[in-house]
């Protein structure tokens, strides 16, 4: 038997009268800081009160994410066909609560799907990857790549920053090195150009600032890549750190965290 089991805390099947999964919420901010952070770990740590219980993700070590990358995507997402943020970019999942579900199919090969709740994700056999719609970065490869490497900033920025003159390609080459997949990189890649374009004074202006001032909040960079490039990023990557209950160097607040534990089992 695979040893690896679903383990996943807001999804429950609770039939008529459903209750919402648990939101999060706490005195000090969800992270794993490091030298670039600004916090320490008496305001940032791993631990949120979920559903009025103390909850803190498990760690995953090297196996774990190499057991990861042996799922094999039934129907791998397209490239993208054009920069996202110049097209119209699919609508929010709608719904309750809505989540993206893995969907095994036998011999580590999966499909993902978006439900309306986690409650329907359940009864159609699915396991709860992060919640919000799926996206591009929605693969187990692109969970175990946001797993290994708590901060994605500084790869990124570091990418934008070889690849200022040269075309998209290029950039998306070098974020799809850090173990993306192509897709997942491509939209990467255009929120970083957008971001540029939005917030370049901005941004050069913090390039030293740490992530997050002394009050907890992002810095005005991140912030300015937060609201002018961060609602289309959701939408066409459906999976980021915060929905997904994985700690990034950069700090949140807990009620922006929900706890999802990545365990998953192929079908007996």
């Amino acid at each position: 038997m695979n040893r690896w089991r679903w383990v996943v805390l807001a999804l429950v099947p609770l039939g008529c009268g459903e209750s919402p999964p648990p939101t999060c919420g706490g005195e000090t901010l969800f992270g794993a800081p490091n030298a670039s952070t600004g916090l320490g770990a008496d305001a940032c740590g791993t631990t949120c009160e979920c559903g009025g219980d103390p909850w803190t993700p498990p760690s995953y070590p090297a196996a774990d994410r190499a057991e990861l990358r042996t799922w094999r995507l039934a129907e791998p997402f397209a490239a993208l066909a054009a920069d996202p943020y110049a097209a119209d970019v699919p609508a929010p999942a709608t719904g309750d609560d809505p989540v993206c579900a893995l969907l095994p199919e036998g011999d580590h090969t999966y499909r993902l799907a978006t439900f309306p709740t986690p409650q329907e994700a359940t009864r159609a056999g699915g396991q709860l990857t992060h919640f919000g719609g799926c996206g591009v970065c929605s693969t187990l490869d692109d969970l175990a790549v946001y797993m290994e490497q708590p901060d994605l900033t500084e790869p990124v920025r570091a990418c934008g920053l070889a690849n200022l003159a040269a075309p998209v390609e290029d950039l998306v080459t070098c974020i799809e090195a850090i173990g993306f997949t192509h897709p997942c990189a491509q939209v990467w890649a255009y929120n970083t150009l957008h971001t540029r374009d939005l917030c370049g004074a901005v941004c050069l202006a913090s390039l030293d600032a740490p992530y997050n001032n002394a009050d907890g909040s992002i810095n005005d960079c991140l912030q300015c890549d937060e609201d002018a490039s961060g609602p289309v990023f959701k939408a066409v990557a459906g999976r980021t750190r915060r929905n997904t209950g994985l700690p990034s160097s950069m700090c949140r607040p807990c009620s922006e965290v929900r706890p999802v534990e990545h365990f998953y089992s192929s079908p007996e």
